[in-house]
């Protein structure tokens, strides 16, 4: 029979692999966790070297703004499809292919001329741009008396006053909202419906106030809509000082008349495509991480923020993670989409391909919102947000701020119905509106620094994302 001491030393060892066996998963767990967190932070400052000694972005955004505006239906759309695809097949990247997409072609034609004439200064001239969508005004223009509104609410109560007259939308973005796509969203609707609404009251033409923060002479244009069964009448946006002249103008002279001619047109649509590459996952290839922004721009620039800037990100985020020979289990997909500005077709037909049958894509990453400083990424709901913000710290140490809620754009929103989780990543925005949409967006305007920050963020957000899941 065992003696009593060596019954407590018995007792003493099994109570001993009671307790230590849970406390060693435990201490494994953490290392496991804090060995995951080095490898990552080791990651994202491996990635930053490389991207901001190389800067491949700024070339990628040079090669894409080199064929000039993109509008839907043009050969410089069509030239940079090309581009993007042959960038894809020189990095080596998986599965390059192009994907159809319908576009409109609504071309803005030679004439655009607007003009002011009144009794006390004579006849001015004023810089407009048709909207995009407009139809033409008659060969010799049109000419009017004016009648100024700052909403929709002023427009209704004008009565017969709007008729036969072009309706002014003296909207001005607010500038105190920090958040400038904050101002943007509360103007851009005289953009958008305010022929029509015109219209509706018997004006003959609408003129909308540019929207930017910035008074200068560049007028900026945009997309419009029409209503069936509403008579169409043509639109212009005015620059902001020729807004605020005419504004000026009108108090002394409200029986002055405005006179425009544009020769827009709509053509037959054409057939477009979406470009996409990939690096195939190692271990579960099909669940997609993607990145993308959008190929096509408006035609008064080459869209070098809107959005060369994005599918630069996109190019550059997965040139950094295959050239710095990481192997992520999922697979991360780089796409450029046609058709954002003229309806979105690229980012829904993407979807709607039976490419997608076989795929499950748990997160989408855009980039359109310019290549200024990146400060964050908008990631779903405060929740989803909340568990992101394990991650905060990797972003840190390159320089971005913060996780918030928030999404992506157009081109990923059908995925978005699908669950797909969308992300945003979000440049500083204070410059974003001196240039949207305007002559003034050119690569000039960008930083060669600034552009590859936000490549590399978006870089360590899809490898992370890939690795990890959702």
């Amino acid at each position: 029979m065992a003696s009593p001491r060596k019954w407590l030393l018995c007792v003493c060892i099994i109570f001993s692999i009671i307790i230590i066996l849970p406390l060693s998963d435990s201490f494994s767990f953490t290392g496991y966790a804090q060995s995951e967190n080095l490898r990552y932070l080791e990651t994202a400052k491996q990635i930053f070297r490389k991207g901001m000694s190389e800067q491949h972005a700024f070339e990628y955004l040079k090669t894409i703004t080199s064929v000039g505006p993109r509008l839907t239906g043009s050969s410089q759309a069509e030239a940079a499809v090309e581009l993007t695809r042959k960038l894809m097949e020189e990095m080596g990247l998986d599965n390059v292919h192009l994907e159809a997409t319908e576009v409109p072609h609504w071309v803005r034609g030679e004439a655009e001329e607007g003009w002011i004439t009144s009794s006390g200064s004579g006849t001015i001239s004023v810089p407009v741009a048709a909207i995009g969508g407009s139809i033409a005004t008659f060969s010799e223009g049109i000419s009017s008396q004016v009648v100024e509104v700052k909403s929709f609410i002023e427009l209704n109560k004008l009565g017969d006053r709007a008729k036969g007259k072009i309706i002014f939308y003296n909207k001005p973005m607010d500038p105190k909202l920090l958040n400038t796509f904050q101002a943007y969203a509360g103007a851009v609707a005289y953009r958008v419906r305010g022929a029509t609404e015109a219209a509706k009251h018997g004006a003959v033409g609408a003129l909308v106030r540019s929207l930017t923060l910035r008074s200068d002479d560049y007028p900026h244009t945009g997309l419009m809509q029409y209503d069936p069964g509403v008579k169409k009448i043509p639109a212009a946006c005015i620059s902001t000082r020729g807004a605020d002249l005419l504004s000026d103008l009108l108090k002394k002279d409200p029986e002055l008349t405005f006179g425009m001619k544009l020769s827009c047109a709509d053509l037959d649509p054409e057939i477009s495509h979406n470009v996409v590459g990939e690096i195939e996952g190692s271990e579960k290839p099909e669940e997609i991480i993607l990145m993308g922004g959008h190929l096509d721009s408006w035609d008064l620039s080459p869209g070098a923020h809107d959005d060369g800037a994005g599918c630069a990100h996109s190019l550059e985020a997965i040139r950094l993670i295959k050239e710095s020979g990481l192997k992520p289990k999922r697979t991360i997909r780089a796409v450029m989409f046609m058709n954002e500005e003229f309806g979105g077709s690229g980012g829904r037909d993407y979807v709607a391909s039976e490419k997608r049958q076989r795929e499950i894509h748990l997160a989408a990453i855009e980039s359109d919102r310019g290549g200024f400083l990146p400060l964050g990424f908008a990631v779903g709901d405060a929740q989803t947000a909340e568990k992101f913000k394990k991650w905060e710290h990797f972003f840190q140490s390159i320089g971005m701020f913060w996780i918030r809620p928030g999404g992506g754009g157009v081109d990923i929103a059908p995925l978005g119905q699908q669950g797909t989780l969308l992300i945003g990543l979000v440049p500083d925005s204070q410059r974003y509106f001196d240039v949207h949409h305007s002559g003034k967006d050119v690569i000039d305007t960008v930083n060669p620094r600034e552009l590859e920050l936000g490549a590399i963020a978006m870089a360590v957000l899809a490898y992370i994302l890939a690795e990890e899941g959702v």
